[in-house]
């Protein structure tokens, strides 16, 4: 029975792998079951078996992109409650899951406005989960003092993620490659952040 278990979580891994790869180099419309299936090395049936769509395949490949930090903030007492020092971390692996998944991000990007209303959804739900607990991070952090009372953190959120996204695909492109490291623009972004939201120290 354990054998069988197994097996079949390494299949549904291969799936969620392959279908990286394949939503990657072909895009949300462009990729099939079929070319996922063969690239798993496995038949359509199976695929089926796993995955009843496309879609919620594509929800599990999402969810497995970013896994690395729902994982490191499952847990709010992991947090140190110092603004610099946990944003530095959530930054840090933030950013090296931007980097593993760059491909998929692109492709996401451009196809944007042509993506499936079904295919949106599923990633803004695999990625609400995230966000989320960030939220909660600085509401949490509201209620100590330490965040300005002023600031919406959802809006907050989207801001410091959408730096660190920036700051990946302009170094992708090669934009700015001479002109500081990626630990200085992750650290800049943290230092501009943390001094935006935080409770001035005449306001303690």
């Amino acid at each position: 029975m354990n054998k069988i278990i197994r097996s079949s979580a390494l299949t549904r891994t291969r799936l969620i792998e392959a279908a990286s790869q394949v939503f990657a180099s072909l895009g949300v419309q462009g990729a099939t079951t079929r070319e996922i299936a063969r690239v798993a090395g496995v038949n359509e049936v199976t695929l089926f078996r796993h995955f009843a769509s496309k879609e919620q395949l594509l929800g599990a490949v999402m969810e497995n992109a970013l896994a690395l930090q729902t994982q490191a903030l499952a847990h709010p007492e992991a947090w140190t409650q110092d603004l610099k020092i946990d944003l530095r971390q959530y930054a840090h692996l933030y950013n090296s899951m931007l980097e593993v998944q760059e491909d998929l991000i692109r492709t996401f990007i451009g196809e944007a406005k042509r993506h499936p209303e079904a295919a949106k959804q599923v990633i803004q739900e695999a990625a609400k989960p995230l966000g989320e607990k960030l939220v909660a991070y600085l509401q949490s952090s509201q209620r100590r003092g330490a965040v300005r009372a002023d600031i919406d953190p959802f809006p907050a959120v989207d801001m410091f993620t959408g730096m660190l996204l920036a700051g990946m695909l302009c170094r992708s492109a090669k934009f700015n490659q001479s002109s500081y490291s990626c630990e200085e623009y992750i650290e800049t972004c943290v230092d501009i952040f943390v001094r935006g939201i935080s409770v001035a120290p005449s306001q303690l």
